[in-house]
C-alpha cells in the first residue's frame, strides 16, 4: 500500500489505517479477542501500517487487543491512542479530563496495555473546557521529551484550540468525522491544517457504515449499536439520506468497484495528507476498505461526485445533543 505523511513532522503511515473501535463497542457485540487478533493482523498482512485505538474503547480493552495483535510487529507500525475522558466520572468537565496528572496516568496505562514504551501518536480524544489547550500540549510536549510520545495530535478541535496547541506543541494530526455525507472541515479545518502542515484523520469515513449501501430505511441494529441513538439514523433520515448513497452507487458501478471504496477513494483525493481510517469487523469488509486505495479518481469523476451529491441535503444531526456538546468549536 501507499505510505503518505501526516504532519511536517516525519509520521509516516499507510495511506488507509484501521479504526479498531468497533472491535470493543459501539456497533452491536464485542469481537472475541482471537477472533479481533487476527483480524488486526490481517489488516497488516495487508499492508496497514496504521491502527487507532482509545483507552475509552471498551473501556480499556481495546488498547489491550490491538497490543497483543500488534506486539510481534511492534517496530513496523504507528499506533495511536487517545486522552481525555472521564471513564471515571469524577472531574465533572462535560465528560473531560484533560488534567496534565490524568494524561500522565493514562499514558503510563495505555503503555502498559499496548504492551509497547512509546506511542507513536498520542491524541486529545476531545477538547476539555476546564483545562487550557497549552496546558495539555505541554504535557504531551514533556511525555515527548521523555520519550513516551512520539507525536501530538487532536481529535475534534476547532480552529482557535488547534492553533493554540500548535504553537506549544507541534500538532501532527488532527481525527474529526469527514466524508461524503459530512462536509464541514472543509469550510475552515482543512485550510488551517494545510496552513499549519497538520495530517488529517478522518473517522467515520463511510460515514458510521450507511456510505456502504449495506443500510436502508429498515435496517434494524444490535440494541448496543450506538446508530440506535444517532438521529441521521432514525428510519425517515436514512430514507432520505438514501439518495447520496444511489448517487455513489451509480459511480461505482460505472468503475466498476463499490460504494464504499468510490466514498474513501473520494477522500483520498482531497488532500495527500488525508489518512481515512475505516473501521471494520470482517475481513472481507477490511479487503474492500483497503482496495480503496488502488481506486483512481479522475478529475472528471471527482466532478460527477461531486455534481451528484452536492445537490442533496443529508438529513438528521450527526450526534445526540449530549454528544455534540463535547464538539469543540
Amino acid at each position: 500500500m501507499q505510505k503518505r505523511k501526516l504532519g511536517t513532522g516525519g509520521l509516516e503511515v499507510s495511506a488507509i489505517g484501521l479504526g479498531c473501535m468497533g472491535i470493543s463497542q459501539s456497533y452491536g457485540q464485542p469481537m472475541e479477542t482471537a477472533d479481533a487478533v487476527r483480524l488486526i493482523r490481517s489488516a497488516f498482512e495487508r499492508g496497514v501500517t496504521f491502527f487507532d485505538t482509545a483507552e475509552v474503547y471498551g473501556p480499556f480493552t481495546n488498547e489491550a487487543v490491538v497490543g497483543e495483535a500488534l506486539l510481534p510487529i511492534r517496530d513496523q507500525v504507528v499506533i495511536a491512542t487517545k486522552f481525555g475522558i472521564d471513564i471515571a466520572g469524577t472531574a465533572g468537565h462535560q465528560g473531560m479530563d484533560s488534567r496534565p496528572q490524568h494524561i500522565r496516568d493514562v499514558v503510563e496505562a495505555s503503555l502498559k496495555r499496548l504492551r509497547t514504551d512509546h506511542i507513536d501518536l498520542l491524541y486529545q480524544h476531545r477538547v476539555d473546557p476546564v483545562v487550557p489547550i497549552e496546558e495539555v500540549a505541554g504535557t504531551v510536549k514533556e511525555l515527548i521529551q521523555e520519550g513516551k510520545v512520539k507525536h501530538f495530535g487532536l481529535s475534534e478541535a476547532g480552529v482557535r484550540t488547534i492553533r493554540r496547541a500548535h504553537a506549544v506543541q507541534p500538532v501532527a494530526a488532527l481525527q474529526s468525522e469527514y466524508s461524503l455525507w459530512w462536509r464541514e472541515p472543509e469550510e475552515a479545518i482543512l485550510p488551517v491544517l494545510e496552513e499549519l502542515g497538520i495530517g488529517f484523520v478522518p473517522f467515520s469515513p463511510l460515514g458510521k457504515g450507511f456510505l456502504t449501501g449495506a443500510i436502508n430505511a429498515d435496517t434494524t441494529f444490535d440494541s448496543s449499536d450506538f446508530r440506535n441513538t444517532v438521529p441521521r439514523f432514525a428510519a425517515e433520515a436514512r430514507k432520505a439520506n438514501q439518495a447520496l448513497v444511489d448517487a455513489i452507487g451509480a459511480i461505482a458501478a460505472r468503475k466498476t468497484v463499490t460504494p464504499a471504496q468510490v466514498a474513501i477513494a473520494w477522500l483520498l483525493a482531497q488532500k495527500p495528507w488525508i489518512v481515512p481510517i475505516p473501521g471494520t469487523t470482517k475481513l472481507n469488509r477490511l479487503e474492500e476498505n483497503i482496495g480503496s486505495a488502488a481506486v483512481a479518481l479522475t478529475p472528471d469523476d471527482l466532478a460527477d461526485i461531486e455534481n451528484a451529491v452536492s445537490t442533496i441535503a443529508v438529513q438528521g444531526e450527526r450526534y445526540s445533543p449530549q454528544q455534540a456538546a463535547r464538539i469543540d468549536r
